[in-house]
Parts: structure tokens; sequence; C-alpha cells
């Protein structure tokens, strides 16, 4: 498991040395875009989880680079998207939220899809000066395809452009060197140790998310919720909001099956000993319920 957030909070942890870089990046884009995987990529560590399932991030997740002369903290971000919920609503807002006082911002497209007006509409409210178009997914297409959406991204307006593939780690040590060099010179805000703010109980919370996105694959990722309701190490809580009775039975499965099988795997990226316990309940439509949203942190 990643070490995670103490009470910093992301204060100035004090001055540098003369020269010392620092500021803050965040990754934007249309959902299933990749750029939780480009995050973990960049960072050498998980601290988002990663599903080909829209609308995976749900918050802003925070990831820490610490080298000797420069700290880089990265904003993970859900994507933007035409909203259908309360809940898409509130993440949009959050997208939108992380883009003020940002030095970086990776504009991500995709190489194996057509660049769209929600494309355009993202790069309409970036800024020309701070922003790095970031081209994902090249691995999944050929060179021609690659030069033909670089020309076609040449329109949104941008300076940079980066052809990657989050998912194999082609161009994003070229990608990472770049953003690293823009930074302005800055103190250290995070200690070195740390690589995300990310609290212990939500991170546990989005293991077993990312688990059930992986094994059910009927149509309930916008439908899934999940939260620890009780944390006394070893011993771990977590509750799954389901909207319907009919979807409860899909996430328990055949005699416990898919709980089963969800537990096992989130516990597989979590210290030897934990105690994990998977509860399902019905808390009908959450997603449109600002009290429900609220106390689920969206």
């Amino acid at each position: 498991m990643t070490e995670q957030a103490g009470d910093s909070g992301g204060q100035e942890m004090g001055p540098q040395g003369a020269g010392h870089r620092s500021g803050f990046v965040t990754l934007v884009g249309r959902p299933n875009v990749g750029k939780s995987t480009l995050l973990n990529r960049m960072l050498g560590t998980k601290v988002t989880i990663v599903s080909d399932k829209p609308q995976t991030t749900r918050t802003e997740v925070r990831g820490v680079l610490t080298r000797p002369d420069v700290q880089a903290v990265f904003c993970d971000t859900p994507g933007i998207h035409k909203p259908r919920t309360l809940l898409g609503e509130r993440l949009n807002a959050t997208a939108r939220g992380a883009l003020s006082d940002m030095d970086v911002v990776l504009f991500l497209v995709e190489a194996d899809g057509q660049i769209g007006r929600g494309d355009r509409f993202i790069a309409d409210g970036l800024s020309s000066e701070t922003t790095v178009l970031v081209l994902n997914k090249t691995d999944s297409v050929g060179r021609d395809r690659v030069v033909g959406q670089l020309v076609e991204a040449s329109g949104l307006g941008f300076d940079q452009y980066f052809p990657v593939s989050a998912r194999t780690g082609d161009g994003v040590d070229a990608l990472l060197e770049h953003v690293l060099g823009r930074l302005p010179e800055g103190p250290r805000y995070y200690p070195d140790d740390m690589v995300t703010d990310v609290p212990e109980a939500f991170w546990v919370a989005e293991l077993v998310r990312e688990q059930l996105l992986a094994v059910v694959r009927e149509e309930l990722p916008h439908s899934i919720a999940t939260r620890v309701t009780e944390w006394e190490w070893p011993r771990i809580r977590c509750e799954i909001l389901v909207e319907r009775n009919s979807q409860k039975g899909i996430v328990i499965g055949r005699k416990g099956s898919v709980l089963k099988e969800v537990g096992t795997k989130a516990r597989a990226q979590l210290p030897d000993g934990v105690f994990l316990e998977l509860f399902v309940r019905v808390d009908k439509d959450w997603q449109r319920r600002p009290g429900a949203l609220d106390r689920l942190g969206y």
C-alpha cells in the first residue's frame, strides 16, 4: 500500500535551496481518456483506481512526485461530460474547480477516437499558456493515425503536444520532464515520502469500487458507491451502495460469489492481515439526492 497522508494539508514545508521548483499539475479530459492511468504511470505507483468505465474517478485525487530539486503535485479529476444526474453535475464542478491556480494543465485526448465536440468544449475553457495537449493511447493505432490526430489537435490552439501511451509508458518520460521543467521556483508542499494525500479509508473504499467495476460487467458503474463505515485496524467494514434491489442481487452474486471475488482482489492490494468485510445496502436514487451525495463526499 502506498505511503499516504498525515495532516500536512498541502501546507508549505519550509524553504528549499535556491532554484528549487514546485507547482500543481492537473489532468483533464473526457471520461475514459486515461487520466488515472497516466497519473499512476508518471508517479510510478498506484494512487488512483483505474477502470475502462466512464466516471471511475469521482473526486479530485492528488499524487505527489518529489525529486531533490523539484516537487510536483498532480491532481486527477473526473472526466468532463454532459451530466444526466446531480452526481454528474458535481463531478463536472470538481473537474472545473481543479483548474484554478494550476501551473500546468494536461489535456488528454484519444489517439483511437475522434476529437469531437466534447473535446472542443473542454478546450475552450483552458488557457493556452498553461495547457499541454496529451494524445493518449498511441499504442492502439498506427503512426499515420497518430500524425493525423496531432494535426487535428493542432486546431485546438495549444502550443505543446505530446503523443504517449499511458498503458505502456511510451512517451511518458518525455512528457514528465517537460512538465517538471515548466514549474516555477517554490517550496515543497508535502513531506518527501508522501505520494498521495488520499486518506486510507477513502483509498480502501476506492479499491473495493475498482474491483466491483472489474467484476460486475452489467450496467451498474454509475449506480455503485462505496464507503468505509468502520475502521478498527486490521478490521475494516466497507459498505456498497446501490440504487435498486435488483442491483443488490447482481453485486452480491450467486451464493455471494461476486462479493467474495471483489473482497479477495481488494485485499490483495492491502497489507497482510487485513480483515475486510463487505456489505451491500440499497440507497434509492442516491445519485440524485444532495444529502446522499454530501454523505459520500461528492
